[in-house]
């Protein structure tokens, strides 16, 4: 089993990170602001504060850890582009201040830059409010960003196009940096899958150094 210190975890992506990985037998750290936040109990869970823009503060709580998994937003546009990358950047430096024995990276991603059946990337789509654009740059960013990273093994995973709670059925399929689209041409995943994903990439470590995409 797992060590996963989580950022995030009282997020809509994150609390089923949490529980996914709990059921499975993992030891989770929960990484949050403000603990009473997170009522989930469990023997397997530990709740701690933290700071993911403090490169010390993720140093702290990423030691002796297995995997730092991130799932950190902004909530709206500005947030996410005040959030995103510069938390890349904090996770990056404060795994690096571990040397070899840093645990592995596994972030959150965005959608906005996978390609399109059309050659396209998402966020190329008309229409679309300006809001929603800045989370799609944001995530962007933070994935260039990791992209030049070459000593911390770092995941980025990217969720299909919509993404919402729904069932947990298991099943997913995965691409690299294409849309994961259906018979129809839409591309989405429920919370409970994408965490299903994420936490196969805990236990499988597949995409070391690399975005991967993953729909239903």
């Amino acid at each position: 089993m797992a060590k996963i210190a989580l950022f995030g975890a009282t997020g809509t992506i994150g609390s089923r990170v949490l529980r996914e990985a709990l059921d499975r037998g993992h030891h989770v750290t929960a990484v949050v602001r403000d603990p009473k936040k997170l009522t989930e109990q469990h023997p397997n869970l530990t709740v701690t504060t933290g700071d993911v823009l403090d490169p010390e503060s993720v140093a702290a709580v990423a030691e002796g850890q297995d995997v730092v998994v991130s799932a950190v937003g902004g909530g709206d546009g500005p947030g996410h582009v005040a959030t995103i990358e510069p938390a890349a950047k904090s996770l990056v430096a404060g795994l690096r201040s571990l040397g070899e024995k840093a645990p592995r990276l596994i972030t959150v991603g965005g959608a906005g830059s996978l390609r399109t059946p059309d050659g396209k990337q998402v966020w190329d789509a008309e229409g679309l409010p300006e809001f929603l654009l800045q989370i799609m740059h944001a995530h962007g960013d933070a994935l260039d960003f990791y992209r030049t990273v070459d000593d911390v093994r770092w995941t980025n995973v990217s969720p299909a196009a919509q993404i919402a709670p729904g069932e947990r059925t298991g099943t997913y399929r995965t691409a690299l940096d294409d849309l994961v689209v259906d018979e129809n041409g839409t591309s989405r995943i429920s919370a409970e899958d994408y965490a299903v994903a994420l936490v196969d990439e805990v236990e499988e470590a597949n995409h070391i150094g690399e975005r991967f995409t993953v729909g239903a």
